[in-house]
């Protein structure tokens, strides 16, 4: 029953994700338009038989072991990727981050070890939740950074294909950018935050590495939206600095868990 499910979300990322790139990478005349609306319905098929994988494989509790962390987060990306095509028209996102759900899905469901969800307080449930949404939402602006970067290298070389006009205009893709960084910022202060006032044991829970990372990501984004508010930074200098924030906070949040259970094989929160 499980590796059916799994299966299938699998099949429906691809599916929807192959829909959606049809239109921008193919030779064919067909509108991003008309094949977005079938390829978010997949799609969200593919995310709620992903969240019930999750909830059965893992005991209806939130495991953060390194493999099943991956898929939880690829199922919250996923999820915001759908919530922000409901106001904003940007279904290129589905082809990076459907794909990927795809690939780490498989990963938990049919190569990760075993493994048993840790018992969580309430507050330190509400702190993972706020850090999962908070990493779920800045890592769809890093891929609306690589976008826009894509887009600007492409309009300064003139390299106009279809796959570019099917793209948001530039505007909305760095409008779309900074407002996703400043709701992902706010949601990373309200985590730590809750992180200071609740975790108690900070070096024996292997939180010291995570916790530095996940300040200085915290310190590179907000100094990108006081850039902006401020300054008015955008193009390159907002990419490049979301694309470094995003990948410290990467390191904060898999880095210790990658060393400590797939290189040293202890087992940690």
């Amino acid at each position: 029953m499980l590796a059916t499910l799994s299966i299938f979300a699998i099949l429906c990322y691809l599916l929807a994700s192959g829909l959606l790139a049809w239109p921008l990478f193919g030779r064919a005349t067909v509108a991003p338009a008309k094949v977005a609306r079938p390829a978010l319905a997949i799609a969200t098929l593919a995310v709620l038989a992903h969240a019930g994988w999750l909830l059965a494989a893992h005991r209806g509790a939130l495991d953060l072991h390194f493999f099943a962390a991956l898929s939880l987060v690829a199922c919250v990306v996923s999820a915001l990727t759908l919530l922000v095509n409901l106001t904003r028209p940007v279904v290129a996102l589905g082809v990076i981050v459907f794909p990927l759900s795809a690939l780490l899905l498989f990963v938990d469901s049919f190569f990760a070890p075993p493994t048993a969800p840790m018992s969580m307080d309430w507050h330190i449930k509400l702190h993972v939740t706020l850090a999962l949404l908070a990493f779920g939402v800045l890592s769809i602006a890093a891929a609306m950074a690589i976008l826009l970067a894509i887009q600007e290298q492409a309009l300064r070389h003139r390299h106009i294909g279809p796959w570019l006009s099917a793209l948001p205009p530039l505007t909305l893709t760095e409008s779309l950018l900074f407002r996703l960084i400043s709701a992902g910022f706010s949601l990373l202060t309200v985590a730590l935050l809750t992180g200071a006032l609740f975790v108690n044991n900070l070096f024996g829970q292997h939180l010291v590495h995570k916790t530095v990372l996940s300040i200085i990501a915290w310190l590179v984004f907000g100094a990108l939206v006081y850039g902006r508010w401020r300054h008015g930074w955008r193009g390159r200098s907002a990419v490049n600095l979301t694309l470094i924030g995003m990948s410290v906070l990467a390191l904060a949040f898999f880095g210790s868990k990658f060393v400590l259970e797939l290189i040293l094989h202890r087992a940690v929160d």
